[in-house]
């Protein structure tokens, strides 16, 4: 009887430890697998903040660009440069197309 409960001890002894063994490397593949998804995000955040500061330029450009849009002149230059007008006092010299 005593050896009986000697070796249910031991064999509980062994089952905890082999439990304790399989949650500590369950934990440690968790924790390595955590570790890479971390790596990824940080470098998915770092894409995204680039690609935000890229967009906050392209919409100050933009922004300027349509300022530009509204004032004369712009007008003036478009006319100049797509139709060809000029004011009386100005001259204009156009390059050779040789």
């Amino acid at each position: 009887m005593v050896r009986t409960r000697t070796r249910q001890s031991k064999i509980g002894i062994l089952m905890i430890f082999i439990c304790m063994v399989l949650v500590v490397t369950a934990s440690t593949c968790k924790t390595f697998s955590l570790k890479d998804k971390s790596r990824e995000l940080e470098i998915t955040q770092t894409q995204l903040e680039q690609q935000l500061a890229d967009a906050k330029v392209k919409k100050e450009e933009l922004e300027k660009q349509g300022k530009y849009m509204k004032t004369t002149k712009y007008i003036e230059d478009e006319a100049k440069d797509k139709l060809g007008l000029v004011y009386p006092d100005e001259i204009v010299i156009k390059p050779n197309d040789n």
